[in-house]
């Protein structure tokens, strides 16, 4: 049986009501450049792909939608075999909504009701949940970063591993600049141009060496 890598690409959304939604600008892209290089390089795959994603899903792969926070994390603990791999690079949501002022109530928010005040609060995190259910599996995060400067990006990127005790981190945003930068737990960061680079970077790593 090949190895099984799993791989989560694609917005997360929150409802705001039963047809507006919280959710964010990813494409999806770098989950099919990453499912491409790794059933080339001989793995099963399995693609939990946002679906709003607007990027073609990747042929060959076994892809799983998926809607908010929670129902990525239920798709994830409900594998059927632990994955040798996890690459979790989905953009998901960090609030959810807590409650709304202003409004009647209701399925929809009338914009008769005028000025509303909505009130978020911080959703749960996927990440951190992944060491405890697949202890053995070589987990990746990715950090977004906009704000501040590339040292500044990578701190957050070293307090991501820490904290979700992951294998590695990407890296990239405005903050990190152009490309990619993989850090690993000893502060070791190689760049990469583009994700195809990237992909192919990992599958490398991912096959025959710890990181």
């Amino acid at each position: 049986m090949p190895p099984l890598a799993c791989i989560t690409c694609g917005p997360a959304y929150e409802p705001l009501d039963k047809v507006r939604r919280i959710t964010n600008f990813s494409t999806g892209e770098i989950g099919e450049v990453l499912t491409e290089a790794f059933l080339r390089a001989g793995f099963e795959v399995v693609c939990f792909r946002g679906e709003a994603a607007t990027f073609p899903a990747p042929a060959g792969a076994d892809v799983r939608p998926f809607s908010t926070n929670e129902s990525l994390a239920e798709g994830l603990h409900s594998l059927a075999r632990p994955p040798a791999v996890i690459l979790h690079a989905a953009a998901l949501c960090d609030f959810i909504l807590e409650g709304v002022e202003g409004a009647d109530g209701g399925d929809k928010l009338s914009s008769r009701a005028g000025t509303i005040r909505l009130t978020l609060k911080p959703a749960g995190k996927v990440l951190p949940k992944l060491r405890l259910w697949f202890p053995d599996s070589r987990i990746i995060g990715w950090k977004y970063e906009l704000d501040g400067s590339r040292e500044q990006a990578l701190a957050r990127a070293a307090a991501q591993i820490r904290d979700a005790r992951t294998d590695a981190c990407v890296v990239n945003g405005s903050a990190y600049g152009p490309g990619f930068g993989l850090l690993s737990p000893d502060g070791q960061l190689e760049h990469f141009p583009d994700k195809p680079a990237l992909a192919d970077r990992l599958v490398q790593v991912l096959s025959f060496t710890k990181l």
